[in-house]
């Protein structure tokens, strides 16, 4: 069985991971456009960069609040992430197959 056939048979855990895949490439866009804006000394470039920066965090809070209502992400419970997270761990190898 290839890798695209494994994903199709794995339902919400597809979902799950492209949401986490999501999350995580939001969360390096906020950084690296803070960090290329705390480095810019012209001022057009610092406001295109700020709306950049304002976009990205406003996505990654809109990929969090989805992943918190689907039950994938638990920041207030750090047990009942746990479970998630070896559940997800559990599941990876299986992939390969």
């Amino acid at each position: 069985m290839n890798i695209l056939q494994s994903l199709a048979e794995m339902g919400d855990m597809t979902e799950q991971v492209i949401a986490t895949d999501f999350l995580l490439a939001s969360k390096s866009a906020v950084r690296n456009y803070a960090i290329t804006l705390s480095e810019t000394t012209t001022p057009e470039v610092r406001d295109v960069l700020r709306r950049h920066l304002d976009t990205s965090i406003d996505t990654h809070e809109e990929i969090l609040r989805f992943m918190m209502k689907k039950g994938y992400y638990h920041v207030n419970d750090p047990q009942e992430q746990m479970k998630v997270d070896m559940k997800t761990a559990d599941t990876a190898p299986t992939l390969q197959q």
